[in-house]
């Protein structure tokens, strides 16, 4: 065998071997039977798996304040341009500019992935480490849904909870509620809240809400509104933001948690 056959023998098996690679499934698309009908009632779900940033904006209807998100998918790297703040979590610390007394929250760095994670369901329950699975059905506010509930691996989720119920309308498949418990400020035994979802609309093939409203609820009855948020401008790209985007400002910024 010659210098040449050798080089062409070569470059072919070096080819099957990245063609292998390159076919090789994501494991984020083998999902639960069950839970796969959820998610293709909500569109071209793989698109989620295939995109690398997120951005949309939202605005508070109770007072009437904008928030603009932007998110690199696979780092979880976060920036929120508020109207009196911008809040960004760079992959290892969450900040805040231009103090920490422009944002009124108890936590900083846990409001930087409440609405993000709520807008992103059902698609983010794809993340790896990720368990959803089918329970009893469950009745609320005298509507029976079918239920699947979804737990996190603590290790790589920073979300308001470590499990979310999800109410999952029978007739189209689509969510209408998450039941949820904010664990994260270490109550042992946080009252169940709900998150509505309403008003889906078409975004390049997937469909997130226009419309999410909080409530409290006392067994299978809501009991009072707590909050109200709509979005617009939802965008995904295969491409992720530059990273100086989520970088914390040398002045008029502090670390915060």
């Amino acid at each position: 065998m010659n210098v040449l056959t050798k080089l062409v023998w070569a470059t072919l098996f070096t080819l099957v071997i990245v063609s292998c690679q390159e076919k090789k499934p994501d494991p984020r698309l083998e999902q639960p039977e069950d839970f796969q009908k959820v998610l293709d009632a909500h569109g071209n779900w793989k698109k989620w798996v295939d995109s690398e940033a997120f951005s949309f904006t939202m605005f508070h209807e109770t007072n009437l304040t904008q928030e603009n998100y932007f998110v690199n998918l696979d780092s979880r790297e976060v920036r929120i341009d508020g109207q009196f703040f911008q809040i960004g979590f760079d992959g290892e610390k969450t900040w805040i500019s231009p103090n920490r007394q422009a944002f009124g929250g108890p936590s900083v760095k846990f409001y930087h992935d409440f609405y993000f994670y709520f807008f992103s369901m059902p698609y983010i329950l794809t993340d790896l480490g990720t368990t959803v699975k089918k329970v009893a059905n469950r009745n609320l506010n005298g509507k029976n849904y079918e239920a699947f509930e979804a737990t996190f691996d603590e290790k790589n989720h920073g979300g308001p909870s470590n499990q979310y119920t999800l109410l999952v309308d029978p007739e189209t498949n689509q969510l209408e509620w998450v039941l949820y418990r904010v664990t994260y400020f270490g109550n042992p035994n946080p009252p169940i809240q709900a998150m509505k979802y309403e008003d889906y609309r078409d975004a390049g093939g997937l469909i997130f809400p226009r419309l999410m409203t909080g409530y409290s609820i006392a067994g299978d009855s809501l009991e009072s509104f707590r909050s109200q948020v709509s979005f617009a401008d939802v965008v995904l790209t295969e491409d992720d933001f530059d990273r100086n985007l989520f970088e914390m400002p040398e002045k008029l910024a502090v670390v915060a948690n």
